[in-house]
């Protein structure tokens, strides 16, 4: 499956792209698109849609690394950016934006398929704790969702936590559906008396 990566090499320099191009090709991965000006970036990588995104700059400004970062949160991709120089405050905005591989000075086409291999699995394993992080904050959501349920039940029908509980967990299991939106329903429903 690796072999099948799409890739787009992002690099307005004929040379350097050739470079990225022939590490690819030695690693064994052929299908690969070279975009060679920054105009509508964000609408060519998506009408690609590809699985990695290699971006060489030689000396970027702000601008073009904002322009960059930009991108990567929206692409939703592993990316790998190459640059021939750096400091702190870029690196730290490259972590920042979700970019997978932050390479100073190190474009030789040898190295080009370790830092593809290890850009793809940073980027799983954030994305991995980036779904953890999201279903833990639906869950939180859900249970403060089901604690207020629960307090308006007990102030209506004047009943111990545990039988609202057991209320709101005997209505979802007779309607077929989830506790959290049984509960939902009785917030919303309450919001309107108010």
């Amino acid at each position: 499956m690796e072999s099948a990566l799409k890739i787009v090499i992002v690099d307005e320099n004929p040379v350097r792209a050739a470079i990225l191009e022939e590490g690819l090709r030695e690693a064994g991965h052929y299908n690969v698109v070279r975009i060679a000006e920054r105009t509508n970036l964000l609408a060519r990588i998506t009408a690609l849609d590809p699985d990695v995104v290699l971006i060489d700059l030689e000396n970027p400004s702000r601008d073009v690394l904002e322009q960059m970062f930009q991108m990567s949160r929206v692409v939703k991709r592993p990316i790998a950016m190459f640059v021939d120089q750096s400091d702190t405050a870029s690196i730290q905005a490259a972590v920042d934006a979700g970019v997978s591989a932050y390479v100073v000075d190190g474009l030789k086409k040898e190295r080009i398929k370790h830092i593809l291999d290890m850009s793809i699995s940073r980027f799983r394993a954030f994305s991995r704790l980036q779904g953890e992080l999201d279903r833990t904050k639906t869950t939180l959501e859900e249970r403060k969702l089901i604690d207020r349920a629960k307090g308006i039940l007990m102030r209506a029908k004047n009943m111990q936590e545990q039988d609202a509980y057991a209320l709101l967990r005997k209505t979802a299991m007779n309607e077929k559906r989830r506790i959290a939106d049984i509960a939902q329903s009785i917030v919303t429903a309450a919001e309107f008396f108010k």
